[in-house]
């Protein structure tokens, strides 16, 4: 054999080893997208133990609807950090199944991963466990430590068990906000804003270093509102004092000092908390009550989404209902066209509304509204479903949750009744606009602008260029006629004449509590009760469903989607999962802001928004 053909005869058998790895690789490969699709569409019903405790421990912010990536959810699962939001209809339809099961004996609250959520959708929760409690069944609240927000639902609990080493923050609420005027300066930016409305304050952000008098007025009025109502509802679960909150932060200082810095024996001193205990001595409490798990060494328990899965997989199985109250979630800024869950969408929300006019089994709208606004135009395409499905004879009964505020106002007008929370931050009945020009900014470079236009309105609007004064008037004008607009829809939804309207609106942000003294709204209730409310106006028997009208994904979008979430979940378990650097949290609030405006588009540059943040 010649030397040739020796080395043809490796390099084939190289060559065929490699080919043989590319197609192990290929395999490998396939096996893995099967795997993934066979786990996404594997679904399996979890069993509830014969005696439980359901175990509600949320995750991230109560949400009511899910905004954040599925697949950034799927990482935080997946590396078993806590999931970034959790829907506060997922925690009160758990509450409400449990109070009528024989299985489940109590609630274990475990908030340790709950974050700072709307006042107005912890009254809701709150509310829920009040009447599981009613129903003769316990609620133990336990936790290492409890923060402001953790410690509101913790002390709806009959025991609340803090480690002795925890502690109890309360220190009330805080209204502060960013302020860019001496940013933008240095940068020669002139933010041009034209706005209607005396408090309406979103703009001052541009043009001031501080606080305006009038926002300070307006903000201390629903700030103390909101302060109060936790307050109230916190004294009230506990059986203490009216006053024991407010001085519980007051005296903390020497307080702490008198018991040598333990916070934990300050909380229980207070009446804060049943007693000092850990996990552990509760959980051998419970083992006693609800039974022993003997895989896992601790007490018979089922948790959110095992319960879920288990207790809703009957529904499936019931009969459609042909007499319904259709729910509509409206959460989220308000923008043009179409938009994910999460954000409304002028054209898909109208969507929505649009498919329950024309559902006939759907005989009333309850409108959830969770937004601070944001484009006028798409508002008022939502504002017209609203009115024709009162026009084809079916009611729309609105329910504010934490905000709706603005455009989130707007879209409300026109419903039958409008319920809010006393703590829901609602009315900003005003608008603005704003156009940044950069002329002096690009001189600072060096650029210069110059030409020419056929008309003075001609070239008017480009980015470069100052602001003309015709230009200027136009966008004024333009602000003052969709104001005008607003306090119409008010006054035309309400039962007001305009100047009524404009006596309560100018911009002003009010607590659902006060909203219900001015007629902004009808009732003050929850989520519930604006359902029984439509039902009511509808004249539905007493065995009406209730159905959630929401955009249904494809099946190619449900694999994909699956798929993405499999990938993410994957990524995380080999250390591949993104994690937030300090710096990208402290200038989240910043990010968060650049988003938003780069979002809100309105077709004529006019917004009704809210830069009303509950505490």
């Amino acid at each position: 054999m010649s030397v040739v053909s020796a080395l043809a005869g490796m390099f084939k058998l190289a060559l065929r080893i490699l080919d043989g790895i590319r197609k192990g690789l290929h395999l490998l490969l396939l096996l893995a997208l099967f795997g993934f699709l066979l786990a996404a569409l594997h679904t399996s019903i979890p069993i509830v133990p014969r005696s439980a405790a359901l175990v509600l421990a949320p995750e991230g912010e109560l949400v009511e609807q899910y905004s954040s990536d599925p697949v950034r959810r799927a990482f935080g699962e997946a590396s078993g950090g806590p999931a970034p939001e959790t829907l506060l209809k997922d925690v009160l339809d758990a509450i409400e199944t449990a109070k009528s099961d024989a299985r489940i004996k109590l609630i274990v609250l475990d908030l340790g991963n709950l974050r700072p959520s709307g006042l107005s959708k912890l009254q809701e929760v709150a509310a829920a466990l009040r009447d599981f409690r009613a129903a003769g069944k316990r609620v133990v609240a336990v936790g290492d430590a409890f923060n402001q927000t953790q410690y509101y639902l913790a002390a709806q609990a009959g025991e609340v068990y803090l480690d002795p080493m925890g502690e109890v923050s309360i220190d009330g609420f805080a209204y502060y906000r960013m302020f860019f005027k001496e940013a933008i300066d240095k940068l020669a930016v002139d933010v041009n804003v034209f706005r209607a409305g005396t408090f309406k304050s979103y703009t001052d952000q541009f043009s001031r270093s501080d606080m305006a008098a009038s926002e300070r007025e307006e903000s201390a009025v629903w700030l103390e509102a909101l302060w109060n109502a936790y307050q109230q509802d916190v004294t009230r679960a506990r059986g203490l004092p009216p006053t024991a909150l407010k001085d519980f932060v007051a005296d903390q200082p020497a307080a702490l000092a008198a018991l040598s810095g333990d916070a934990a024996k300050l909380a229980l001193q207070r009446g804060l908390v049943t007693a000092l205990k850990s996990r552990r001595e509760v959980g051998d409490e419970l083992k006693g009550i609800v039974g022993e798990d003997p895989d896992a060494h601790a007490f018979n328990a089922v948790g959110l989404s095992a319960y879920l899965a288990a207790t809703r997989s009957k529904r499936v199985l019931k009969p459609k209902s042909d007499t319904k109250v259709g729910v509509v979630v409206a959460a989220g800024d308000i923008l043009d066209g179409h938009q994910p869950p999460g954000t409304i969408g002028g054209d898909s929300t109208a969507d929505l509304l649009r498919q329950a006019r024309f559902d006939p089994a759907v005989k009333a709208v309850v409108m959830r509204v969770d937004s601070p606004g944001g484009s006028m135009f798409a508002s008022e395409q939502i504002l017209r479903e609203v009115k024709a499905l009162r026009a084809a004879g079916k009611p729309v009964v609105v329910s504010m949750s934490t905000y709706a505020a603005s455009g989130g106002y707007y879209i409300s007008a026109a419903a039958n009744q409008i319920f809010a929370s006393p703590t829901t931050l609602t009315g900003s009945i005003g608008v603005f606009s704003v156009v940044p020009t950069f002329q002096r900014t690009l001189a600072k470079f060096g650029v210069a602008i110059d030409g020419f236009g056929t008309t003075p309105l001609a070239g008017g609007m480009r980015p470069d260029r100052e602001l003309s004064p015709v230009v200027r008037q136009i966008l004024q004008t333009s602000v003052e006629h969709a104001y005008a607009d607003f306090l119409g829809r008010v006054a035309e939804g309400r039962k007001k004449t305009v100047d009524e309207v404009d006596k309560i609106a100018q911009g002003r942000v009010w607590a659902g509590v006060d909203a219900e003294r001015l007629g902004l709204v009808d009732h003050l209730g929850g989520l519930k009760d604006a359902v029984d409310a439509a039902a009511k106006l509808a004249q539905l028997p007493a065995d009406y469903d209730v159905d959630y009208i929401e955009a249904e994904l494809t099946l190619r979008e449900q694999l994909l989607l699956q798929l993405k979430t499999q990938g993410a979940r994957l990524a995380a378990w080999v250390g591949l999962a993104p994690r937030a650097s300090v710096l990208e949290r402290a200038l989240g609030p910043l990010a968060e802001e650049a988003e938003r405006l780069g979002r809100i588009e309105d077709p004529r540059g006019i917004y009704a928004y809210c830069w009303c943040r509950a505490p």
